[in-house]
């Protein structure tokens, strides 16, 4: 018999379940593999719910405690990666959403952006005695996410910046001289063994004034859910630097600015209400209202574009705002699940204007950001970074 065959066998029997003991031959399971087996079957066993052999419920009312012993178990048995979808298939199958608001059971939980947006959503719901707890495990998420994000955003945008800055006549302690020398390679005199820079590049000064403004309106309708955890995390390192001015609106049928709740995303993302409605065209509406100067402005709408309001003034909004010189930049997503549903017909209308709609992941976004203040071409950009993830190549 194959030597892996053992180890292939058990690993079909916890991935099949208990019924397919019998047809594989598996035998008993140990101690462990019994243990893995029955957090297994919590989730995925028809008519059993975490730490419950009997029927399943819609909800498991007092059963909190078996539920953190059964969360307690899959951390133990898991990675962290599988513990997560874990978690998040017991909140979707067994209706676990009104446990969430049980201090006890928060404090067991593996924090994940996706937790996050449950909790944000259950924001108007929640318990004084849970808040707290609720924002503890936000907090975790959030800081997690700034710390991968934030030195590169920053990077990347200063970057942008001093290169969109450089100047035709610099001062001489603002000259690039490794630029300018490439600048004017035609003009070197072998007798004076030099060149003649009739030309200087030069690097714009450090900015002590905004630079430029970026708008960022996010769609927070409960698909939306994890873009608007990462929106608010990329707002408030945005909002640090001093560069660049930022605004952030979340939106359904309404329009709430949170802006000046910028410097803590965490209360930025208690200042959503995930669900309801969508009325895009508000929401660009009231961004208008915060562009004071178009050619310094980026404007990025984060939204499926299933739009409720009205849809012929959602595309005249966009189509005014880019003649009067906003940068325009429509995301479907901005996450690491990929592309959303998504309404068809309004990006491809989008498209038509010169706006092109695609998801993003987080990753990617300081790129994106880059390319849009440096005033660079936005839909190439997107165009090339496809192509090279078909590819398997690096972005560029």
């Amino acid at each position: 018999m194959n030597a892996e065959m053992p180890e292939r066998l058990r690993r079909w029997r916890l991935l099949l379940g208990e019924a397919s003991a019998e047809p594989l031959g598996t035998g008993r399971l140990g101690d462990d593999d019994r243990a893995m087996d029955e957090a297994l079957a919590g989730v995925y066993d028809e008519g059993e719910g975490p730490g419950d052999r009997g029927p399943r419920t819609s909800g498991l009312g007092a059963s909190a405690p078996r539920v953190a012993r059964w969360l307690g178990d899959i951390r133990t048995y898991f990675p962290s990666s599988v513990v997560q979808v874990m978690q998040r298939d017991a909140v979707e199958r067994l209706n676990l959403t009104q446990l969430l608001l049980e201090p006890e059971l928060l404090e067991s939980v593996q924090p994940d952006v996706h937790l996050v947006g449950t909790l944000v959503g259950l924001n108007g719901v929640m318990p004084e005695h849970t808040k707290e707890t609720a924002r503890a495990v936000v907090r975790t998420v959030v800081d997690d996410i700034e710390q991968r994000i934030a030195d590169r955003t920053r990077s990347a945008v200063s970057g942008a910046l001093n290169r969109a800055s450089r100047t035709r006549r610099p001062k001489l302690r603002d000259i690039d001289w490794r630029r300018t020398i490439a600048a004017n390679l035609q003009h070197y005199l072998p007798e004076h063994r030099t060149v003649v820079p009739e030309r200087l590049v030069g690097y714009g000064r450090s900015q002590r004034v905004v630079a430029k403004d970026v708008v960022v309106a996010i769609d927070q309708s409960g698909s939306m859910a994890e873009s608007v955890v990462y929106a608010s995390v990329f707002g408030a390192v945005l909002a640090g630097i001093r560069s660049v001015r930022t605004s952030l609106v979340a939106f359904d049928t309404a329009v709430v600015d949170l802006t000046d709740k910028l410097e803590d995303p965490v209360e930025v993302l208690f200042g959503c209400q995930l669900g309801g409605g969508t009325d895009i065209n508000r929401a660009i509406a009231y961004a208008q209202t915060l562009v004071t100067r178009p050619q310094d402005t980026v404007f990025v709408l984060i939204s499926d574009l299933f739009e409720g309001g009205i849809a012929d003034e959602m595309l005249k909004r966009v189509a005014a705002m880019q003649a009067s010189g906003v940068t325009v930049v429509a995301l479907l997503a901005l996450s690491d699940a990929g592309a959303p549903a998504y309404d068809h017909d309004h990006a491809a209308a989008l498209a038509a204007l010169g706006v092109p709609a695609f998801a993003c992941t987080p990753d990617l976004f300081p790129d994106l950001l880059a390319v849009a203040l440096e005033g660079g071409d936005v839909g190439q950009w997107v165009a090339q970074s496809q192509l090279a993830q078909r590819d398997g190549r690096p972005t560029p």
